[in-house]
């Protein structure tokens, strides 16, 4: 029979003996227990020195972030960005008071109707890639203002915004005074921001600042830098309001934005807006590249995670360039980005290296443009806004995705085309939800849904006042689908995307995106 005993003292089955661990010559077992204590302590100690430490850098972090409230509700309370003053010499006073920041660099100008920010965002970071420092003011923003004005592919921080607002705020009333002595309207909430941008670029110090006009051109508070290349991406009919009902009168407005001996890199354009556009570059005496003509779009094919595109540059052929965005539309607004940085490096007669353009696009985003938030059933946000943009949405949504049922979530502003969006969307969707957001200028749900059932008609057609409510029902409808490849697209107005990212709970726009590849060696 088998006898139990006592286990070796000398085995090797004891497990790890402490005091041959490298580094932890214990001897007895009483300076052991010692040794222990005094690791504890120490730990206990560190533990409550660091906790402390992220203590004082939260309070310092939530104190920053309330500074940045106060200021945007003080910027809120002035003529929104909407609200357009054909003017200049506002802006130009602040800038000349601050010791006019805006030519301290030079700066790549894009206007247009659609594709602005994408395409900033790509030159932005095509720019950074070759080691340079880097300044971006897009708009408008999804969650935080501080979003508007980066800083090498970053937000500015929340303590710098404020600085910045403390730096500006007391020569914006002393404007302000100008202005009510002669009976104008107050510096607007674009217009200040516009000098905060152009303030904290100089501050930073910046090689190069990507600008993009908030609307129009000639009259646009932006259009106080000098561009050293001004882009033009392509016009339709939107804001006809403020910028002419036409599509050359559009053109002409933001043809405003060229320099004596500038460049000028030009997106396809229809006829009317091209013949405006040329003239006036040879009335500025610019040089000149037109997508189509010097550059463009090689080839393209749909790929994993976006599309493979080669591009025929003004300075060479780059050949399979994996895009991470999708749609035809994103392929050209890439062509247009890569024109503009050759423009910018070497006068068009410089090529970018491929590696670095394939670096500088392995980590692009631009949020809310066919974006995807959610797997399954898939959710895709896109802030399509007018009808030109929504007419692009359809074109890549179907190469992009490819889904068997689709359910749109729709909200627009009341200076849009509604019912035109709506046409242009009810090929691709089998329902659609109207709702709004949270912008006292979003259409009326009542009002929205009986345009919608008047393209729909009536049976899918559903109408929800809450953007949250709505979102739920999308994607239960979705989810009751039985085939695979059910999906809601979220579209109409930038407000409605920004408010669905926050209840998707999508990441934070541009968290992390500040690096250039020297960074990650």
């Amino acid at each position: 029979m088998p006898t139990t005993s006592e286990p070796d003292p000398a085995s090797d089955d004891q497990g790890p003996d402490p005091s041959r661990v490298p580094g932890l010559d214990f001897g007895p077992d009483e300076e052991l227990t010692a040794a222990r204590a005094d690791l504890y302590a120490s730990k206990v100690r560190r533990d409550s020195e660091e906790a402390e430490a992220f203590g004082r850098r939260q309070a310092v972090r939530d104190a920053a972030a309330a500074r940045v409230r106060d200021v945007y509700a003080e910027l809120l309370r002035r003529a929104p960005e909407s609200d357009m003053q054909p003017r200049l010499e506002p802006v130009r006073a602040v800038c000349e008071l601050l010791g006019d920041p805006q030519l301290a660099y030079p700066v790549i100008h894009l206007t247009g109707t659609n594709g602005k920010t994408s395409t900033a965002r790509i030159i932005e970071r095509l720019l950074r890639e070759h080691n340079l420092r880097t300044g971006r003011y897009t708009s408008p923003h999804l969650h935080s203002v501080t979003e508007r004005i980066s800083i090498d592919g970053s937000p500015i921080p929340d303590a710098a915004f404020a600085d910045t607002w403390e730096e500006v705020a007391p020569l914006v009333a002393m404007v302000d005074g100008q202005l009510a002595a002669r009976e104008e309207p107050a510096l607007t909430y674009f217009e200040i921001l516009t000098c905060m941008a152009f303030a904290a670029f100089a501050d930073s110090p910046v090689d190069v600042a990507v600008v993009e006009v908030g609307l129009g051109g000639t009259w646009d508070a932006t259009n106080v830098a000098q561009a050293t290349v001004s882009v033009v991406l392509p016009i339709a009919l939107d804001h006809t309001a403020m910028l002419g009902g036409t599509v050359a009168e559009i053109a002409e407005e933001k043809s405003g934005i060229f320099t004596e001996g500038g460049y000028v890199v030009l997106a396809q354009q229809p006829v009317e807006a091209a013949e405006v556009l040329l003239r006036r570059a040879v009335e500025t005496g610019s040089t000149l590249s037109r997508e189509g003509i010097e550059f463009g779009v090689a080839r393209r094919e749909v790929a994993v995670g976006g599309q493979q595109v080669s591009v025929t540059g003004l300075a060479g052929q780059y050949e399979n360039l994996l895009l991470p965005l999708h749609g035809p539309h994103q392929a050209h607004n890439l062509a247009v980005a890569m024109a503009a940085v050759e423009a910018f490096l070497g006068n068009g007669n410089m090529r970018l290296d491929t590696e670095i353009v394939l670096e500088a696009l392995e980590g692009l985003t631009s949020p809310g443009r066919m974006e995807m938030v959610r797997p399954s059933p898939a959710v895709v946000l896109d802030a399509a806004h007018n009808v030109a943009g929504m007419q692009a949405l359809v074109e890549g949504l179907d190469e992009a995705f490819a889904f068997r049922h689709l359910i749109g979530v729709f909200g627009v502003l009341a200076d849009k085309d509604a019912e035109t969006m709506l046409s242009v969307l009810e090929p691709v969707l089998d329902e659609v939800v109207v709702t709004r957001s949270a912008s006292p200028r979003s259409v009326l749900v009542e009002d929205l849904a009986e345009l919608a059932r008047d393209v729909f008609g009536e049976d899918r057609v559903h109408a929800v006042e809450r953007l949250d409510d709505a979102l739920v029902l999308a994607i239960n409808n979705a989810e009751a689908e039985t085939d695979h490849g059910s999906g809601v697209l979220v579209t109409g107005s930038i407000t409605v995307v920004a408010e669905a990212r926050l209840l998707m709970r999508a990441p934070a726009v541009d968290v992390g995106q500040g690096l250039r590849r020297e960074d990650l060696a």
